[in-house]
């Protein structure tokens, strides 16, 4: 049937009339770009890695639950840092957004149109007037003007950028007051502060779920992919730090990963470098400079200090931290020496220290752990320890991070001051991981365990009992709709990777005695039910 496409019925004499289209036209398929489909198979090995994480995560004692796929924008914004805000995947609020939109731009021209002096208002690349981003205004006003009285027109352009500022604003609350969430912990903050009255603290939560990000998709990174997270809050105890140490160490393990690194380090120590050097405004300018040290190198991060405004006095003195080797305890002692001035660096000493300590006692299986204090990651938020996890196997990035933040629920109202310590899988990786290194279990992969095949309608009801009893013994198990040749049957059996089948026709019905066949060898045997089912569990 085709569509209608509507008229302007206030200027026809006949309204009932409207004009046909053409059907629609045919659309190809596809995903957005950094999205993807997942087939059974993908699927039977996806939940083979959130199944193992889980498994470990209930045995330290921690609990699931879920957030919505949606937040508040206001729930996101702000706690991210600028790159992280413009990640946002903002959802558009239904309504009439055009009459919005034109309502907001109306204004900004209306007060163009009150100046004397400013003739029209544009946009270039660079910065607008009091205003951070990446455009300014150009404002076109009347030279004579502004000969007569500079101080009156610039004030009327501050004026104006003042009103587009706002308009931003403005345009923004109107257009979305949703967004897809950024990532679990945020939303978990919230979730704690809502709920903070029916949660036993310390609170140890887990959640496994997909997150969305506005990134440019790449290798090992997608807009769209899952979270394995873990945190507890309400205890600021470092026996915490150090059992995510080991909870990265088991299931990852469980996973067949042989060769991995969990790297660790501390915000306090970040701070104290900087401190020595009397930078501590720039301690961000300064830790994203080392904690670029493997990809160029240290004159490479010497050049980016010095551009951001750093002293080459200043980069000798932090060079040996910089350049920092040996075990982790000689590594500690170094930096004791070098941070003897700061007490908050110094702090930062001890708690790795107590986290070193603890994993001793406990001992480690299969990860090695690394103090790196290049490790710069989350500095929006995290306030002790920061975690980061690189398999030595495959050339890929982390696959797992974390750290401890001290009052990420303070901008949700909580009561008290609520510490925190939280860790994440990065399931997408972790999967490209277990894929290049063919480290995924072939039971994995593995659906149905056997189809009952049947020549016709009597052999399908015959096979009834026999399937629900298979069920009923944790055997997966299907039954072929009978009216299908065989040859389409064991076809369908091949296709599934189907191990077993069972072939019901009547000289099976007669007897008792049921064709087994083993797919892969070819195998076929005279048994009964109960045989089969022995054979099967």
């Amino acid at each position: 049937m085709g569509y209608c496409k509507p008229i302007d019925l206030g200027n026809l004499k006949n309204p009932e009339i409207v004009l046909p289209l053409s059907p629609m036209a045919s659309i190809k398929p596809s995903v957005p770009k950094g999205t993807r489909d997942f087939s059974p198979a993908e699927m039977a090995k996806r939940n083979y890695i959130f199944d193992t994480i889980k498994g470990v995560f209930r045995k330290y004692g921690y609990q699931q639950i879920e957030t919505p796929a949606m937040e508040n924008l206001s729930t996101l914004m702000g706690k991210y840092g600028d790159e992280g805000d413009k990640l946002i995947f903002k959802i558009l609020n239904s309504g009439d957004i055009v009459s919005s939109l034109i309502e907001g731009f109306s204004k900004l021209q209306s007060e163009i149109n009150k100046s004397e002096t400013i003739q029209s208002i544009d946009v270039e690349d660079s910065k607008f007037p009091g205003e951070q981003g990446e455009k300014r205004a150009v404002s076109i006003v009347d030279s004579k003007a502004y000969e007569e009285n500079p101080f009156k027109v610039g004030a009327e352009i501050e004026n104006i950028a003042d009103h587009r500022k706002n308009l931003n604003k403005d345009v923004i609350d109107r257009i979305s007051e949703k967004a897809l969430r950024y990532d679990l912990t945020v939303p978990f903050a919230r979730y704690v502060v809502m709920h903070q009255n029916d949660i036993t603290f310390p609170f140890k939560r887990f959640q496994v779920q997909p997150v969305w990000r506005a990134d440019r998709p790449q290798r090992g990174r997608y807009r769209e992919f899952y979270q394995c997270d873990a945190d507890v809050v309400g205890s600021d105890s470092l026996l915490n730090e150090a059992e995510f140490v080991l909870i990265y160490d088991e299931a990852l393990g469980k996973l067949g990963l042989k060769d991995f690194t969990i790297k660790i380090n501390n915000r306090k120590i970040l701070s104290g470098i900087a401190e020595i050097i009397d930078k501590s405004d720039n301690i961000i300018d300064l830790t994203v400079a080392i904690d670029k040290l493997d990809k160029i190198g240290l004159d490479g991060v010497t050049k980016e200090l010095l551009e951001r405004g750093f002293t080459q006095d200043d980069i000798e003195k932090i060079k040996p931290v910089i350049l920092l080797q040996g075990t982790n305890e000689e590594k500690l002692a170094s930096l004791r020496n070098t941070l003897s001035k700061s007490e908050t660096g110094l702090k930062g000493c001890d708690e790795i220290q107590t986290v070193l300590d603890y994993i001793a006692d406990f001992k480690l299986k299969t990860a090695k752990l690394e103090l790196d204090i290049t490790l710069a990651r989350g500095l929006n938020y995290y306030t002790g320890a920061i975690f980061e996890v690189k398999t030595n196997e495959v050339a890929m990035g982390s696959i797992g991070g974390g750290g401890r933040y001290d009052d990420l629920t303070g901008v949700f109202g909580a009561k008290e001051k609520l510490t925190g310590v939280g860790i994440s899988f990065g399931a997408d990786r972790i999967y490209d991981v277990l894929d290049e290194l063919n480290l995924f279990p072939a039971a994995t992969s593995q659906g149905t365990q056997v189809l009952i095949c049947c020549f016709d309608k009597e052999g399908e009801r015959y096979a009834l009992p026999l399937l629900q009893q298979l069920r009923e013994q944790n055997i997966y198990a299907e039954l072929y709709p009978a009216g299908a040749k065989i040859k389409k049957q064991m076809e369908y059996a091949n296709n599934k990777q189907i191990p077993y089948t069972i072939l019901i026709g009547s000289e099976e019905m007669q007897s008792g005695l049921l064709a087994f066949k083993d797919m892969e060898s070819g195998l076929q045997e005279k048994l009964s039910g109960d045989q089969i089912i022995n054979r099967l569990k």
